[in-house]
């Protein structure tokens, strides 16, 4: 069973690279996960970044250097240490993480339209479960993945839909 899965989930991930490939060609993946995660907690610092993105501080900065000059991320003061540095998004960023997601669901769209009613629905409720005991783990989750709260609410995922539950810290291994 899971070497069918890890085979079919090829298929999916090689969906989701080709959309980040023809959206995203002009950032690297850990610009893409930076800017991702930056999307996730608007003001986020310098500090906060590299940990979530599992970079040493001044790779982050580097990093943000780049995203800056691309037109990605604004830098700005802190509202309460000046010393300290929050980024955001710029517009540029919002309309490329847009794209990107309309051309991974445009993507989906064409493989499930050639599906069954009843494959999609077992798909989406065999991928909820999937997630749901991934988060929760019989001896807690693998190492870098988010958990659940309590209230069964998520947090923090930075590859979540704007609005949508989100699920903790980004696991170091996801792309988008």
């Amino acid at each position: 069973m899971a070497a069918a899965l890890d085979e079919a989930a090829g298929t999916l991930l090689a969906v989701w690279e080709a959309a980040r490939e023809r959206t995203t060609s002009r950032l690297s993946g850990a610009q893409l996960r930076a800017v991702m995660v930056v999307e996730q907690y608007d003001g986020i610092n310098l500090r906060r970044l590299a940990t979530l993105t599992d970079m040493l501080l001044s790779s982050a900065s580097r990093l943000c250097d780049r995203l800056v000059a691309a037109g990605m991320l604004e830098r700005e003061p802190g509202r309460f240490d000046r010393r300290e540095i929050s980024l955001h998004l710029t517009p540029a960023a919002t309309r490329l993480l847009a794209e990107l997601r309309a051309d991974r669901r445009h993507r989906l769209d064409q493989i499930l339209a050639g599906m069954s009613a009843e494959g999609r629905a077992a798909l989406l409720r065999g991928m909820q479960e999937f997630d749901t005991v991934a988060r929760r783990g019989v001896a807690g989750p693998p190492e870098g993945w988010p958990v659940l709260q309590p209230s069964g609410e998520r947090t923090g995922d930075p590859l979540a839909e704007p609005g949508e539950p989100s699920t903790g810290e980004p696991p170091v291994a996801r792309t988008a």
